[in-house]
């Protein structure tokens, strides 16, 4: 893609006025239960943002949306596809850890539709200011947050939808998912994920030949063979 620094400056100004709003925010309970807030991260430039439900106990400690094994997770699955952590701009639907205690631990929980709708706001500002040419949606939470509660991202992953404001919209399953299966049911999801992923290099690479840039990296061959699990996911 073509360096632009005045834009990426202008952009990068704007998404930090938006954080110090987010850092602020105390429109929820969990606005004050949070360790701290977990504005989006990455290049404010980026044709790709990827959306995850929202921040883990690890987010919660550093910050930072996707650290941790899922995060560590993410950046293989982005490297398959010939892409760092800090090509693309990474979010969640909601910026605080939404938490339930039980037997005097503390453990995450699903966003409520109110903690949700309170931080839709930030999220459709991210989206404006970027301007992506692609959503990925990790998990059926973000998913059903752009497509609806009746969303299923067992039978409606791995399609093109209508995103927010032109762009193209993926669902693929959360990288948390992933980590929690064994065994067959883990070799057929991660199949599922990195047919998902060729989808969004092969629409990556679009964009780039219609903008006359050079190349986008070459898909790795083992992908051409119709081998599905070209990087590790353990």
């Amino acid at each position: 893609m073509v360096f632009d620094a005045a834009l990426e400056e202008r952009r990068r100004t704007q998404l930090t006025a938006l954080c110090a709003e987010i850092v602020a925010c105390r429109r929820c309970p969990i606005g004050y239960t949070r360790t701290q807030a977990v504005p989006g991260v990455g290049n404010p430039c980026s044709p790709l943002v990827i959306v995850g439900e929202g921040p883990g106990e690890n987010e919660d400690r550093q910050g930072e949306p996707f650290v941790g094994r899922a995060g560590e997770l993410l950046n293989r699955m982005l490297a398959a596809i010939g892409l760092a952590r800090s090509d693309v701009y990474i979010t969640n639907t909601i910026k605080s850890r939404a938490t339930i205690e039980e037997g005097g631990r503390i453990f995450n929980r699903a966003p409520t539709p109110d903690e949700m709708a309170n931080c839709r706001e930030y999220l459709d500002r991210e989206l404006q200011i970027i301007q992506p040419r692609i959503i990925l949606a990790l998990g059926a939470p973000a998913a059903k947050s752009f497509l609806g509660r009746d969303f299923s991202i067992t039978r409606q992953r791995g399609i093109w939808y209508a995103g927010p404001n032109g762009a193209d919209l993926m669902v693929t399953f959360h990288p948390a998912y992933i980590l929690r299966l064994t065994g067959g049911n883990m070799n057929a999801v991660k199949k599922l994920v990195w047919s998902d992923l060729l989808a969004v290099r092969g629409k990556l690479d679009q964009i780039v030949a219609e903008r006359e840039l050079a190349p986008a990296a070459k898909e790795q061959s083992a992908a051409e063979d119709g081998n599905a699990l070209t990087f590790d996911f353990q």
